[in-house]
């Protein structure tokens, strides 16, 4: 079964974005990037190939699902697919239909989505955020890679929202250091269940 992959970037106290849903105050490392470019091309924005001498992205995904709050910000710029190589699915109640045909806004809940769209055949789904899906998404996250930022910033969008008190517990699998301070730490889900004590 394809696995829900939340790969994001953090701070150290734990955001996605900026208040208004901004992430450009993260910086843009060039060791980093060659590692980006050369493990994951698919979840870099179609439009940036080019200059990243990315000629076919092939990897892990072919599908990434987000919020409206991540899909905004290419849209406010006349982006209407921002990863045209992959299938993607917008969860908004309030976008009109895509025009693009790899474009699919849902208006349904996400968890009953993501559960079928696993069972179809096909690549890992990365979920690309923002902090709001995921919340709702948490229980169907088989894993977890979060490009940890060396930046404190105090208050944002939170890496997870969600209504209640749910520890999940994951396990650390892959730890990847780079000189610029970053650290990509990747995590799978716990199979001993949620909030278990190890």
């Amino acid at each position: 079964m394809r696995k829900l992959v939340y790969y994001v970037a953090s701070t150290l106290d734990g955001f996605i974005a900026a208040p208004d849903g901004s992430y450009d105050f993260f910086p843009l490392e060039a060791d980093v990037v060659a590692h980006l470019v050369a493990a994951y091309p698919q979840t870099l924005p179609t439009f940036a190939h080019t200059q990243f001498g990315i000629d076919r992205p092939e990897g892990r995904f072919d599908t990434v699902v987000m919020g409206r709050g991540t899909y905004d910000p290419g849209l406010a710029a006349g982006i209407t697919s921002p990863y045209a190589h992959l299938k993607q699915y917008v969860f908004s109640r309030s976008l009109p239909p895509a025009t693009e045909p790899e474009v699919e806004i849902v208006a349904g809940d996400p968890v009953a989505f993501v559960r079928e769209l696993k069972t179809r055949d096909g690549k890992d789904i990365w979920l690309a955020g923002g902090g709001q899906l995921a919340g709702q998404l948490l229980p169907e996250v088989d894993e977890l890679i979060l490009k940890l930022n060396p930046v404190v910033v105090g208050s944002g969008v939170p890496l997870v929202v969600t209504r209640d008190f749910d520890p999940r517990r994951f396990t650390l699998v892959d730890t990847r250091p780079f000189d610029s301070g970053v650290l990509i730490l990747r995590y799978a889900r716990s199979e001993d269940g949620p909030g278990s004590e190890s």
